[in-house]
């Protein structure tokens, strides 16, 4: 008798074995990747803790620089071609602890910070603003002439505390007809972009276009204002000459061309002499030959009138400052904005701080 022995399927015990295989792979792999990203959401986690102390200890350096320029012997006077403007630093700030300091990729521990300080000084504080100055920087601006009075007015009564409105300005009243309706705010303006919601004041007013430079002169326009059906220009914009946060009076040193054509006495003309006068031989502002002014009577050098008239509301001390940190750290980036107020090498006080 012949015996038949059915042979077993080993080929299936072979694919069995594979496709384990395949599927441990596949959840090993799923496990690695699920590590990968904890660790990585673990590590941005904490990276947004760190940039945001990186932010702060930024904040402390742009103290301790302005603190130090404060302490700078012989030097009554903020200037652009000083340390904490970026500035290559007199003899006296050399010799001083400023020396050496850098203002670019600080390193702070694993991460590295970026300062740029503004001199708040060298713009015009809106809140303090008075309406003949006010008018003067529309009309330089080139804001029609009819629509002067009613953006000074306006603003006025934005900022004041009464419901009164003047002659050309506007109150809750007017407000409460827009849509939606809103409240005059009746108190200081805490951000310039307030001045969009006040009567007048429109978006090409207040923005700076950085990819369109207007020259006046090869845009005729028709009287004071614009042709029919053409778009308003401006020779510059109210977030160029502005700002919320000042001591109000105006550094000579640090004021660019615009700001310097609004004041009283001052054409466009005198405001260059002024900046050709501070920025030394070379003609060029924050450079080591800077001849910065000691005293807003030394515009007296510029021209006599202007030591009685533009003086009174000028300075060469600044006081406000706002400070730009960009900080750094692995992948992430972030800037921080801080307002400083500087009463003296010991009293620097940090009045506002964001990020963006």
């Amino acid at each position: 008798m012949r015996i038949i022995l059915h042979k077993k399927p080993a080929g299936i015990a072979l694919i069995v074995a594979l496709i384990a295989i395949a599927v441990l792979t596949v959840l090993a792999a799923s496990l690695a990747l699920m590590m990968k990203t904890e660790l990585r959401l673990a590590q941005n986690s904490d990276d947004q803790e760190q940039i945001y102390w990186l932010g702060r200890s930024g904040v402390e350096l742009a103290r301790w620089v302005l603190a130090q320029e404060a302490a700078v012997p012989n030097q009554p006077y903020d200037s652009l071609n000083q340390i904490w403007a970026g500035g290559p630093g007199g003899g006296n700030e050399t010799n001083s602890a400023l020396n050496g300091i850098s203002l670019q990729n600080f390193q702070v521990g694993a991460g590295t910070v970026s300062l740029k300080i503004v001199d708040l000084e060298s713009k015009i504080n809106i809140n303090s603003a008075s309406p003949v100055l006010l008018r003067q920087v529309f009309t330089v601006m080139g804001v029609d002439a009819n629509d002067v009075s009613v953006l000074s007015d306006s603003i006025e009564d934005w900022i004041d505390t009464d419901d009164m409105p003047r002659t050309a300005g506007a109150e809750s009243d007017f407000y409460q007809t827009m849509t939606p309706p809103y409240m005059a705010k009746n108190s200081p303006i805490d951000d310039l972009t307030e001045l969009l919601s006040v009567r007048g004041v429109t978006p090409e007013m207040f923005w700076t276009d950085a990819g369109q430079h207007i020259n006046m002169a090869s845009h005729p326009q028709l009287g004071f204002g614009p042709a029919p059906g053409q778009e308003p220009e401006y020779k510059f914009h109210f977030e160029d000459v502005f700002t919320p946060f000042s001591s109000g009076r105006i550094n000579i040193n640090t004021a660019g061309l615009n700001v310097l054509e609004t004041l009283p006495g001052v054409d466009e003309n005198v405001a260059a002499d002024i900046i050709k006068a501070r920025a030394g031989p070379d003609g060029v502002d924050g450079t080591e030959d800077d001849t910065p002014f000691r005293s807003p009577g030394e515009l007296a050098k510029v021209d006599p009138q202007l030591a009685g008239q533009a003086a009174q509301y000028c300075d060469v001390h600044s006081h406000t400052f706002e400070v730009h940190v960009d900080a750094h750290i692995g992948n992430q980036h972030r800037e921080f904005v801080a307002i400083l107020l500087r009463n003296g090498p010991q009293d620097i006080q940090v009045v506002g701080f964001r990020w963006n």
